[in-house]
């Protein structure tokens, strides 16, 4: 058969691209050359509708250890007693629990998304907002942090049937067990979805949300280093709260409700390849070296944020304690747009995103913030020295986003750093 040159093409052109530059986007990740490997590997023949040991298709007894393996991994990973590894994404993963746990139409409550919520966490457009009535609490204006006095108001006045912890852009810890105390006293489901900061709490670092929540999700890639995927977790089985009976009348377990929610409700055969790649990204994770690892990720991440306070420049919440920051422009540039700004970034090889800030005065489609992460740059193997050499291009920029002769010199100053860091042993 032909090489199919035009995409092989393109799949080069990605490549240079993410070998040569600075990536600060802080949902994404490199992942090992194993997940690689298992990522392009045979696994992904197979057609295993179904979980192991149950299938509607025959041949599955080797896809079937895999994912076993892939659960077994997860489960110690966090400490649950139940695990899926199927969900193809973050959302599909949030879409199963919505299925399990709520009716069309139901009340829930989630992070206001111009606060840093999610798409799956009540905007309009998204199944969430479609299927669902979302209520939002927010940030507190003064300190960037979560108002809890909003959300337990908020929550004993509307009584919604779930609330959702977790944020796309939120650079501070969560107070899970606060949440959890008012989740209890109106009836409602707790979800915690720790997408963005799931290899540090891995790791340790961070509060495990598993040991509070009723039900958790997340990706599997960003600081957890997988492939791109989703995983739903639980500390405890539990009968649902609703009285839904099996065929012999017994009640069921929310385990149950949650992987009928994932096969067959919302999607069909799961991709067994992935789901091997997260098995090896998992016990990557259980290593001392992944610790290590999310360590490194935590210092770059606060280092970075004091130097951009250093320079002028304001953090939402006034640091971090993750993997990432959200950079509110107006205080130092306050014509300059976030979409400007990533534009130029971009060009000069520095990748990131526009975002907007709490109480922003902007749309989203313009934004007056910046997101920027540590995990990709830590896996290249950036330390903390490094950090404000990276602001002060990131400044030089932002000072001339129209100077193509400043973006030129950065993105050669990049470039020259950048070949110190190989990335792939291919």
């Amino acid at each position: 058969m032909t090489r199919d040159t035009a995409i092989f093409d393109l799949i080069a052109k990605e490549r240079e691209r993410q070998v040569k530059g600075i990536e600060l986007i802080a949902s994404e990740n490199f992942v090992s050359d194993q997940v690689l490997e298992a990522m392009g590997s045979v696994m992904t023949n197979k057609y295993a509708e179904g979980y192991p040991g149950h299938r509607y298709y025959g041949g599955c007894e080797v896809v079937d250890m895999s994912e076993e393996l892939a659960r077994t991994r997860l489960k110690q990973l966090y400490g649950a007693e139940y695990v899926n590894v199927q969900p193809h994404s973050g959302a599909q993963a949030n879409m199963a629990v919505f299925m399990a746990c709520l009716k069309a139409g139901d009340t829930f409550m989630g992070l206001n998304l111009s606060h840093g919520g999610h798409l799956s966490h009540g905007s309009a457009v998204n199944f969430s907002g479609l299927m669902f009535h979302a209520i939002d609490y927010s940030l507190c204006e003064e300190t960037g942090r979560v108002d809890y006095d909003e959300l337990e108001q908020k929550a004993r006045a509307e009584r919604p049937k779930l609330i959702i912890a977790g944020a796309s852009a939120y650079s501070r810890e969560w107070d899970y067990a606060r949440i959890r105390k008012v989740a209890d006293e109106i009836g409602a489901i707790f979800m915690v979805d720790m997408a963005h900061p799931a290899g540090l709490i891995a790791a340790g670092l961070l509060d495990n949300p598993v040991k509070h929540a009723h039900i958790v999700t997340s990706t599997t890639h960003k600081t957890l280093r997988g492939p791109r995927g989703g995983i739903i977790l639980m500390g405890k089985d539990f009968p649902n709260p609703w009285g839904k009976t099996t065929p012999k009348g017994e009640v069921k377990m929310m385990s149950a409700l949650l992987d009928s929610a994932v096969f067959p409700g919302t999607q069909g055969g799961p991709l067994e390849h992935v789901i091997a790649a997260k098995a090896v990204a998992f016990g990557e994770a259980l290593t001392p070296e992944f610790v290590a690892y999310q360590k490194q990720v935590k210092t770059n991440a606060a280092v970075m944020a004091q130097a951009f306070i250093d320079k002028g420049y304001k953090i939402i919440s006034g640091g971090t304690d993750n993997h990432s920051m959200l950079v509110d422009l107006r205080t130092k540039y306050p014509d300059l747009t976030g979409k400007v700004a990533e534009k130029a970034l971009v060009a000069a090889d520095i990748t990131t995103n526009k975002n907007m800030v709490p109480f922003d005065t902007r749309s989203a489609f313009q934004t007056s913030g910046l997101r920027f992460g540590t995990p990709a740059i830590t896996t290249r193997g950036l330390k903390e020295d490094k950090m404000p050499w990276i602001v002060d291009l990131i400044d030089r920029v932002l000072q001339a986003p129209e100077s193509e002769s400043v973006i030129a010199a950065v993105r050669a100053e990049v470039n020259r750093e950048m070949t110190q860091h190989p990335l792939f042993a291919w």
